[in-house]
């Protein structure tokens, strides 16, 4: 049925614009009367700073601009965040939208694009819609659509088409199929812009492909396009998602010794790769060079600052960016709030976070599923279960269906208190909404069980992950090895230690340190001395968590003298893991 409905829309003439529908304003907004748990912090914006100090928010610093800030520009990589600017949808348009969306399989997508007339109209309508598609990550249903458009269409495809493929593919890290539509522009005569070797490039980065990255840059200038800020952004940007924090600032480096100046989204992303390092103060540094610089911060650059000080639970030093953001003319929308909030449940604030959450309202700015998380999880690590739980039932009343992650937050809650029955209500709960408990889930159920000493239950959840579709990760094991350690049973506690390997899983620091804790608590320090030793030949180097057990393990001034040796001999050009 909505196939044939499909297929007799695209026979209409569209030549009419359909509106941008808006939200009533009765749609979303928060129940104030059934939201308990937030109405008893509605204290005209007072909170409790890190001090214990009751202190006031400022609402003559905050816009009332309706929802904030809007993000998104079409398919021009490079372009950053824009406020507001979305494609606009003709009803053709949107009816191919939300056929895709339903997830139906490629050839039927394929046989019902296939109806279109060839027309300008509709290649202006299937760009539209991937586009938006674009904007929602939804990479396989981009892929179908240019595909289609290269293999089956009578329309020929452009540059924009072939971009939109290399985009999608790199994002999925299929970097030999990103590679293969590279190779296909060029066949077809199409001639590359930068935003094709920025693709590109990001694409090889995401996948680790450093070599072949540093290949197309240098292909490009021999093209005699030159390197421009689209093309390092990229750069910047796959090396961040690969992993690859150290060459990303290499290459940040070599931008400005290349005369290329950074742009805004440049030092976005610089704030945002220190902030997620925990190294809130060099973000800092790095947004004061950017305004030395002339180049101006959007809303994006203070929210990716006010979430490095949140990270860090600096709550006080995010406020002030928030404040700073507010008066540079720039209109919070539901990002900035989010972080804002974040950094007062980090701190362990949850009073403070539920202030911001009812500024928020108060404002215009409808709170997302986000903002409810991030809530709902202030609550539970302050031990308000019952707060925590009223926050994710006011969010189903408002229209927000709970995510794994959504569920995953209030069950850390009750996890905390130690409440099993509750946890696994929470669990039931999960698979009837229909959701699919995935293995970071179940490891929380193991670390409860772990934790309580129910060894029966815990092994229970092994056998349904083994036996079941679940990957049981390093982090599994770790819990297995923690929990059976830290119990006494070692003999189980090997067991598990050595089944790695043959489970394809390596050893991490987490590990070695739970083996060490076990004996540790024993008082064998030589067998901690042991472990230690084999940790380090397999590669693996200590943390502080490594130095604390191991100090523990110490029966007299001499042995704490050799460990405190060894671990700063080690660290020599870090910083000293253990305190003098």
């Amino acid at each position: 049925m909505d196939v044939q409905k499909l297929n007799s829309i695209c026979t209409l003439s569209h030549t009419l614009i359909e509106p941008r529908a808006c939200m009533n304003d009765s749609e979303w907004k928060a129940n104030d009367s059934s939201s308990v748990a937030l109405e008893k912090f509605k204290r005209d914006s007072v909170y409790i700073d890190k001090n214990g100090k009751l202190r006031n928010f400022n609402h003559k610093k905050v816009s009332r601009k309706k929802c904030g800030s809007l993000r998104g520009r079409g398919w021009k990589y490079g372009s950053g965040f824009v406020d507001g600017i979305f494609p606009v949808l003709s009803p053709t348009a949107q009816h191919i939208l939300d056929y895709v969306e339903k997830g139906v399989e490629s050839e039927s997508i394929w046989g019902s694009l296939d109806m279109l007339p060839a027309t300008l109209d509709a290649w202006d309508d299937i760009f539209t819609v991937a586009v938006q598609l674009r904007m929602r990550k939804q990479w396989d249903s981009i892929i179908s659509i240019c595909r289609w458009v290269l293999l089956r269409s009578s329309f020929k495809p452009d540059v924009i088409c072939y971009n939109l493929l290399i985009d999608a593919f790199g994002q999925k890290l299929l970097y030999k199929e990103a590679e293969s539509t590279y190779l296909q522009l060029l066949e077809a005569r199409c001639i590359p812009t930068e935003d094709t070797y920025a693709l590109l490039i990001k694409a090889y980065c995401m996948s680790g492909l450093l070599e072949k990255a540093e290949a197309v840059f240098a292909e490009m200038r021999n093209y005699g396009l030159p390197s421009s800020a689209v093309v390092y952004n990229a750069y910047i940007n796959g090396l961040m998602k690969g992993g690859n924090s150290d060459k990303a600032e290499e290459i940040f480096q070599r931008m400005k010794r290349d005369g290329c100046k950074p742009t805004t989204e440049t030092y976005t992303m610089l704030i945002n790769l220190y902030g997620k390092a925990g190294k809130s103060f060099v973000a800092l540094k790095m947004f004061h060079e950017m305004t030395s610089h002339k180049c101006k911060p959007n809303i994006c650059t203070y929210t990716a600052l006010v979430n490095a000080f949140a990270r860090e639970g600096l709550c006080e030093k995010a406020e002030e960016v928030f404040e700073q953001m507010q008066e540079a003319g720039l209109e919070p929308d539901v990002y900035a709030y989010n972080a804002l909030m974040e950094a007062y449940s980090r701190a362990g604030y949850p009073y403070g976070a539920a202030e911001i959450f009812s500024l928020m309202q108060h404002m215009g700015c409808e709170p997302d599923r986000a903002s409810y998380n991030i809530l709902v999880d202030a609550y539970g690590k302050a031990g308000f279960q019952d707060d925590a739980e009223a926050v994710f039932e006011d969010m189903k009343r408002v229209g927000i269906r709970p995510t794994m992650k959504s569920h995953m937050v209030l069950l850390s809650a009750y996890s905390k208190m130690g409440s099993v029955s509750k946890c696994e209500e929470i669990l039931n709960q999960m698979c009837k909404s229909g959701l699919k408990p995935d293995t970071y889930v179940l490891n929380s159920m193991l670390n409860l069980y772990g934790r309580l000493g129910q060894f029966e239950k815990m092994e229970e959840v092994l056998t349904v992950m083994e036996k079941g579709s679940y990957v049981a990760d390093i982090s599994t094991y770790n819990i297995l090895i923690n929990r059976y350690g830290q119990a006494g049973f070692i003999e189980r506690m090997e067991d598990f230690f050595q089944l790695l390997p043959s489970k394809g899983l390596m050893p991490d620091v987490v590990t070695w340190t739970s083996r060490i804790g076990a004996y540790s608590k024993k008082k064998l320090y030589v067998k901690c001395l042991e472990i230690f030793e084999e940790m380090v030949d397999a590669g693996c180097y200590p943390d502080g968590g490594t130095a604390k057990v191991l100090l523990a393990a110490c029966s007299n001034e001499d042995q704490t003298e050799q460990v405190t040796t060894v671990i700063r001999t080690m660290h020599k050009d870090m910083k000293t893991v253990v305190p003098v």
